[in-house]
C-alpha cells in the first residue's frame, strides 16, 4: 500500500509544483508542465511493476501518437479565453474537441495499421 501512496504523492507533487510556479511565472510553469514528467513517471512505475521494456515501449509509442491530437487544446483554450469566453465553457469545449480529435486519430491509426 505504501508503494501506491508514494506513486500518488510524487505525481501530486509535480502537479502542485506546476500550479504554484504558475502563480509567479507562467513561463517556468509552462516549461515544467511541458516536460513529459507524467509520462516519465508512468514509464518508471510500469517498468518497476512489470519489468517489461516492451510494455514501456508500447506505452511510449501510444503516447507519441496521442500527443498529436492533444496539441490543438493548447491553442484553442487561450484563443477562446482571449476571445471573451468564460473559463469553464472554454475548458469544456477545448476538452470535447480534444476527445473528438483522439477518436479521429485512433481511427486514422487503425486504417494505417498502427495499433496503440
Amino acid at each position: 500500500m505504501w508503494y501506491y501512496a508514494a506513486k500518488v504523492g510524487l505525481t501530486v507533487t509535480v502537479v502542485v509544483m506546476v500550479s504554484e510556479i504558475a502563480k509567479r511565472s507562467s513561463f517556468w510553469a509552462a516549461v515544467l508542465a511541458s516536460l513529459p514528467l507524467a509520462s516519465l513517471l508512468a514509464f518508471v512505475w510500469l517498468y518497476l511493476e512489470s519489468g517489461s521494456a516492451e510494455k514501456v515501449a508500447g506505452l511510449s509509442q501510444g503516447i507519441f501518437w496521442l500527443v498529436l491530437p492533444s496539441l490543438p487544446f493548447f491553442l484553442l483554450l487561450p484563443v477562446m479565453l482571449r476571445g471573451g469566453w468564460s473559463f469553464w465553457p472554454s475548458l469544456l469545449t477545448a476538452c470535447v474537441v480534444t476527445v473528438l480529435l483522439y477518436f479521429g486519430m485512433v481511427r486514422l491509426l487503425a486504417r494505417m495499421g498502427i495499433g496503440i
